[in-house]
């Protein structure tokens, strides 16, 4: 996200995602010279109650357009994957008992985006007519998920359609060290190079 896109206003905001998600070139993955169609929609924190509103309007728009929306919120994904393994009620039992850090660690394997989270993402995909996928969720599964981990592993499953994902914090490229995904603005570990600032992306 460059340093005013984020300040612009909603509703500028939803038109440009709108027009570039909407046209042939985008959904046609024209001009990424053999890249991963993945694209960071980042926004400052603050305004996750807003964004979420907006994605729910950008979604509605772009199906009435003709575009189908997959969205794949990831902690609701995560709460239906521990249900499924029997382990949701075990959990919420432990969580008065165990320390934040042995939660996080029993969270991390259970989720774990390569051997439980993609797969879970994949049998979706298989399953759904869509155009483009929102990833949301994205600080509600922080720090047991890392957005880095989850677009990693997702390479090689979600790379027939474009797929956005919605970032509380900013998407950062510098020469220097590359890019990052700094969530909530302040966690500046998460490294991913290959997907696009949407907010960069012309219609």
């Amino acid at each position: 996200m460059s340093a005013d896109s984020g300040k612009k206003p909603m509703n500028e905001r939803l038109q440009h995602l709108f027009n570039v998600i909407s046209s042939h070139r985008f959904l046609e993955k024209r001009a990424l010279n053999g890249e991963i169609p993945f694209y960071v929609c980042a926004y400052p924190p603050e305004e996750a109650v807003e964004m979420e509103r907006l994605q729910r309007q950008l979604a509605n728009r772009l199906e009435q357009a003709g575009v189908k929306v997959l969205d794949i919120n990831l902690y609701d994904l995560s709460i239906q994957i521990l249900k499924e393994r029997g382990i949701w009620e075990q959990l919420l039992d432990m969580e008065q008992t165990v320390s934040k850090e042995e939660l996080k660690e029993l969270l991390q394997g259970v989720l774990d985006p390569e051997a439980h989270l993609v797969p879970a993402i994949a049998i979706t995909l298989a399953k759904s007519d869509f155009d483009v996928l929102f990833l949301s969720g994205v600080g509600a599964v922080f720090p047991y998920i890392r957005s880095h981990n989850v677009l990693n592993n997702l390479q090689s499953t979600a790379k027939e359609k474009p797929t956005i994902m919605f970032f509380p914090g900013t998407y950062e490229h510098c020469q220097e060290s590359g890019a990052s995904l700094d969530l909530f603005g302040k966690l500046h570990d998460d490294k991913y190079y290959r997907a696009f600032d949407i907010s960069h992306c012309e219609a």
